[in-house]
């Protein structure tokens, strides 16, 4: 479907601070892309940016193939833009069908309002108010009001931040349900890196005002650019060792390189790192997490605290003895 949003170099400061710095991205049609990182490094700024609410102080935004920003500017009306706020941001005098139908042309209301609430499970609530709605539907208003003038893409600013932590997953699904059937491209903004693997066809990671990395969130949590990225993905554990002829040699045995040579250092996810009960074994459980579905568990061995993430069916004792071996799996070279 081609490029549905380009920024190159886009630069937004605020007196001293540079909130956001050289800021290149294209994201595909049809593509739901999130900006991940911190609170702080500038990616609800670098949102706010792309619908028009501020601009940039150096850089090119086009929206379809259109320049908003830089040579041009368009004022967010114009951009063919929906937002879905944070706060939800609904007008508390106004039902839920004049939420929705607020930005369109009268003659389009009575067709156009009732299936946007369809489409987001809404039908019978159009004469309540927002405050008789739960979190979850008022984001669902909030969507469904985005949509309403058929926009090019969605911008949604940390949409789950008030809602039930029991009750995200479900919206997440919800959302993605939703946009994907109608090809909208969206942009979402989240610190949660579950939220990001779970929603997104591809992460854009910031720091510090910058975008750092790009890809799907298997080439993050699994490729992660350096070992900051790494640590911000998910736990981890850093192996040190010496690279000859394509191979390292670990604390934990043999870990191809493909070809890197001399002192490496390699990332290896907890799920690759397994645990076998044994009285002789060079490792120690010394803390275990239950988390329902798997286990956490830290285990030193060779004078090393590894992490190591288990199914909950495969249960090891606090304190017992273990042989620690090295799963099949991708194992990223950070050095």
């Amino acid at each position: 479907m081609g490029t549905a949003i380009r920024l190159e170099g886009v630069t937004k400061r605020f007196g001293d601070v540079s909130a956001v710095r050289d800021a290149t991205l294209d994201v595909a049609g049809g593509e739901i892309l999130a900006l991940l990182g911190p609170s702080g490094c500038g990616k609800t700024t670098l949102l706010r940016t792309i619908a028009g609410f501020e601009r940039p102080d150096a850089g090119t935004i086009e929206v379809g193939g259109r320049v908003v920003a830089g040579a041009a500017w368009a004022p967010p009306e114009a951009r063919g833009v929906g937002m879905v706020f944070q706060d939800y941001a609904l007008f508390p005098h106004l039902t839920v069908a004049e939420n929705v139908g607020f930005g369109l042309a009268r003659r389009d209301r009575a067709e156009r309002v009732p299936a946007l609430l369809a489409l987001v499970d809404l039908c019978g609530l159009g004469a309540r108010y927002p405050h008789e709605l739960s979190g979850g539907q008022q984001q669902r208003v909030a969507l469904a009001r985005a949509l309403a003038p058929a926009p090019r893409v969605v911008l949604l600013d940390e949409p789950w931040s008030n809602v039930d932590p029991q009750l995200r997953a479900e919206l997440r699904a919800e959302v993605s349900s939703v946009l994907r059937p109608l090809h909208v491209t969206a942009i979402l903004v989240t610190h949660d890196r579950e939220e990001a693997f779970s929603v997104a066809d591809r992460i854009a990671l910031m720091r510090d005002g910058s975008i750092v990395q790009v890809g799907t969130p298997e080439e993050l949590y699994f490729a992660p650019v350096d070992r900051w990225a790494a640590e911000f993905l998910g736990a981890g554990n850093v192996l040190t060792g010496e690279a000859h002829r394509g191979v390292a040699h670990t604390p934990l045995g043999a870990v191809a390189t493909n070809g890197a040579a001399g002192a490496v250092a390699l990332l290896v996810r907890p799920e690759l790192v397994g645990l076998a009960p044994d009285p002789d074994g060079d490792g120690e459980v010394v803390s275990r997490e239950f988390r329902g579905h798997d286990v956490f568990y830290r285990v030193r061995v060779n004078g090393l605290e590894l992490v190591s993430q288990r199914p909950s069916n495969e249960v090891v004792p606090l304190g017992s003895r273990v042989e620690v071996t090295l799963h099949d799996g991708q194992v990223a070279i950070l050095s």
